[in-house]
């Protein structure tokens, strides 16, 4: 069985793709952003989320959109909840399938 990649976190992107490129250390980012350095560097280390007040000072500051940086973090959480749960969702009915096998007599729960 092929081992899974893990889930790309929006900080590796920041990092990766802007951050090093730009030759940009976090503390430099931070302050153009107007957010505490910490933020940043916990954000390229992984160590936390983007928050859509966040998403929104990098998008200025790269100009990306806001949506980019939420779109990223967005899929991450999704990613890392489905591999947590995702015995649980293979058990969930679909129930618009139920409904409509069951031809509009309604479906019991």
């Amino acid at each position: 069985m092929a081992k899974k990649l893990l889930p790309m976190h929006p900080g590796e992107v920041l990092r990766e793709e802007f951050l090093k490129p730009l030759n940009m250390a976090p503390g430099r980012l931070a302050k153009v952003c107007g957010l505490p350095r910490t933020r940043i560097e916990r954000i390229a280390s992984e160590g936390t989320g983007i928050t859509a007040d966040t998403a929104l000072r990098l998008g200025k500051a790269f100009d990306t959109s806001a949506q980019l940086w939420l779109n990223l973090q967005n899929r991450y959480d999704v990613q890392v909840a489905e591999r947590k749960i995702g015995k649980t969702l293979d058990k969930i009915e679909n129930v618009v399938a139920a409904a409509s096998r069951g031809k509009g007599r309604g479906v019991d729960f």
